[in-house]
């Protein structure tokens, strides 16, 4: 049999770090980008998204209004209306995301 080599010791495991790979960057962007600025990048990388979160919670809020109201019938109503916005906002997170990776090719 043949004996083993010298053993180079590891450096020890710190889990507060990331793991350094080489040729890898855990960050796309250079700079850290705040809430506000992140949101607006994204909001402008695909609208629909937001406007259809916006058509769901403003059927939700208005159909329970109705709901409080017991007018059954438009609270019915409201609630189809917010599925088919979440319907639209699922969508639109799927075209956005197939037009990122159509964009990213090369």
């Amino acid at each position: 049999m043949a004996t083993p080599g010298p053993v180079t010791p590891e450096a020890p495991f710190e889990p507060s770090q990331p793991p350094v790979i080489e040729g890898f960057s855990p960050s796309v962007y250079s700079t850290s980008e705040s809430f506000k600025e992140k949101f607006l990048r994204k909001t402008r990388e695909n609208p629909m998204v937001p406007i259809g979160c916006l058509g769901t919670a403003a059927a939700l809020t208005y159909g329970l209004y109705c709901f409080h109201r017991g007018q059954s019938q438009r609270s019915q109503l409201m609630m189809r209306t917010r599925i088919a916005a979440q319907g639209f906002t699922v969508v639109a997170i799927l075209m956005g995301l197939a037009a990122s990776t159509m964009k990213s090719r090369p």
